[in-house]
């Protein structure tokens, strides 16, 4: 998951855009909604709020799938919406938010849409990715391609597991802290966390207690990180990147924290 505290952006903008929407839809006939290569796709229309929703759908076996925050905003509930963006909601069968984008439901409703609002449990532990694609499958209507990918998904998260049990230094699984957020790339390395701190800053009494466990490794949250969080422990300190890129690859997030956590442990 991501940061839990957010700013709402201002909502007044989205409602003058939806009323020069909706003259424009009235004026001719709306283009068909494209998936993220550019290119028509069957099956629903799917818009999302950012390339981690839109993994999941992609996961789940939907073709059709726009984004609407760009990558590079770190925090999508800061983004300001733009007309082509409602047209793209305004055309939509689902849009797929998560809990801290509020405005979400703000962003229907002012597109004029009649798309189900989906909201998505993000986090990427594999049990609960596994059972939230085969959910949004369910509502999709793509079960034998979300039934491949998960088929796929297993073969790769059990190659990258025993890549990252080889890597423990001697044999013997290190000792990591993670953000409560990165929990899932622990696991991954076939690792149980001795403590886990956030979303809020670490304390002093946390950072006391997270420090006397003597880890080797902390397991930051790339996109909440406040810098070092156990100062003078030793520990060596992994970024981990929960969102995928515009490929909406899901696989990718895991392969990406298995190269990270392979030159961590290698060091």
């Amino acid at each position: 998951m991501a940061r839990t505290r957010v700013r709402i952006a201002s909502l007044g903008p989205l409602l003058a855009l939806s009323a020069a929407l909706l003259f424009t839809a009235g004026c001719g006939e709306q283009a068909p909604a494209r998936s993220s290569d550019g290119k028509g796709a069957a099956g629903p229309s799917v818009v999302v709020t950012t390339t981690w929703e839109g993994a999941f759908a992609r996961a789940a076996g939907a073709e059709d799938v726009t984004v609407i925050v760009p990558r590079s905003v770190h925090h999508a509930p800061d983004y300001d919406p733009k007309p082509s963006d409602l047209a793209a909601v305004a055309g939509a069968d689902f849009v797929l938010y998560a809990p801290f984008e509020p405005y979400a439901g703000k962003i229907k409703e002012a597109a004029g849409s009649k798309a189900k609002l989906v909201e998505v449990n993000l986090d990427n532990d594999p049990d609960r990715v596994r059972a939230e694609v085969t959910r949004l499958a369910g509502l999709f209507g793509t079960g034998d391609a979300a039934a491949a990918w998960r088929k796929g998904f297993d073969r790769e998260y059990d190659r990258l597991g025993g890549e990252l049990k080889a890597a423990w230094p001697g044999g013997r699984s290190p000792v990591v802290v993670t953000q409560v957020f990165t929990a899932w790339s622990a696991k991954l390395a076939g690792v149980t966390p001795v403590g886990t701190y956030g979303p809020e800053a670490v304390t002093p009494a946390q950072l006391a207690e997270l420090s006397a466990r003597k880890p080797g490794f902390v397991l930051d949250n790339a996109h909440m990180s406040t810098g070092t969080v156990l100062p003078d422990s030793g520990a060596e300190q992994v970024e981990i990147v929960n969102y995928p890129d515009e490929s909406l690859d899901l696989v990718e997030v895991y392969r990406g924290a298995a190269a990270e956590l392979k030159k961590a442990l290698g060091s």
